[in-house]
């Protein structure tokens, strides 16, 4: 049997490459990317649980969980490919759906983690065989009275527009970007649009951003799996503040390294914690903090300017 639905045959033949998800029932579900290499055909998977792990399972920050409660707004996970920007956006939903009554609405291409109704009623729907594309579906999302709106990626002006349009208008959005960390995701969300048009996007970010987690995974020092490090940015008064001015936007990153007790850390000092605990070898720390001389020195409890970590 084809692995492929009629429609992604087509599809694959057109472009020569394709991307959806498969189920085997009893096993899992299988994110697959089929492509052409050397005039052959090649295909990578990855597994996606059909058990979705709960934040603390995952081992990523509480303050997900005060995320995942408040009424509206727009929370955003960044990183590279094979991050865990959908594992960790699917146990904040879930999260949702074990502890309050919501209608949940998601949209996916393809969808990964399936959704069983909880406290919550949640809608899941694929791009390709649900909805024609992103943009169809968004344009309608907000007839569907949802209270809760997931979007698998942010990957152009008319998403990142509807997103913002949900937020501001009293919904909790959910989405993810091929960020680095919570800066670059704050330059990545105003470059979408125009200079003329920046300033108002200033105020409708400032207004509506919830969060950001940012995540990079790390092999344990056991060699037995991985750990997440994190980047968290709340959306506290100062960073709302650093939000609306370009030149204050530069001071986000120190903010959220003084931010501990709002629940924000740098990449850096998740490392470091890691680190200290014993989780990861020190190889693994120089290789992925943003700044290895300060960590080294930080290592060797030389004061550096930035206090704060710990």
């Amino acid at each position: 049997a084809s692995l492929m639905t009629k429609e992604q045959q087509e599809k694959f033949s057109k472009q020569k490459e394709a991307d959806f998800a498969i189920g085997l029932k009893g096993l899992a579900r299988f994110r697959v990317n089929i492509y052409v290499q050397r005039g052959s055909i090649a295909i990578a998977m990855r597994i996606i649980p059909h058990q979705i792990k709960t934040i603390e399972e995952l081992n990523l920050p509480g303050v997900l969980r005060d995320f995942s409660m408040r009424p509206r707004g727009l929370v955003l996970a960044t990183g590279t490919t094979g991050s865990g920007k959908s594992t960790t956006l699917a146990a904040m939903i879930e999260h949702i759906n074990l502890n309050v009554n919501k209608h949940i609405i998601t949209v996916e291409d393809p969808i990964e983690y399936l959704f069983k109704d909880k406290k919550s009623i949640i809608s899941q729907r694929e791009v390709g065989s649900d909805t024609n594309s992103f943009g169809n579906s968004l344009r309608y999302i907000l007839r569907q009275d949802p209270d809760v709106i997931m979007i698998g990626e942010i990957r152009d002006v008319e998403t990142m527009d509807i997103a913002l349009k949900a937020a501001d208008t009293g919904h909790l959005v959910f989405s993810t970007l091929h960020t680095l960390n919570a800066a670059e995701t704050i330059n990545r969300i105003i470059s979408f649009y125009p200079p003329y048009q920046q300033q108002h996007i200033r105020v409708l970010l400032s207004a509506t951003l919830v969060g950001v987690i940012s995540l990079r995974l790390l092999p344990t020092k056991d060699g037995k799996g991985r750990m997440p490090a994190t980047e968290i940015l709340v959306a506290t008064p100062l960073i709302r503040e650093y939000l609306l001015d370009e030149v204050k936007t530069l001071k986000i990153p120190d903010a959220i390294v003084e931010g501990d007790q709002y629940g924000m850390h740098s990449f850096d000092q998740s490392i470091m914690e890691y680190y200290k605990r014993g989780v990861i070898d020190l190889e693994t720390a120089i290789e992925n903090v943003t700044n290895p001389d300060e960590f080294k020195m930080k290592l060797k409890g030389i004061e550096t300017m930035q206090a704060g970590w710990g």
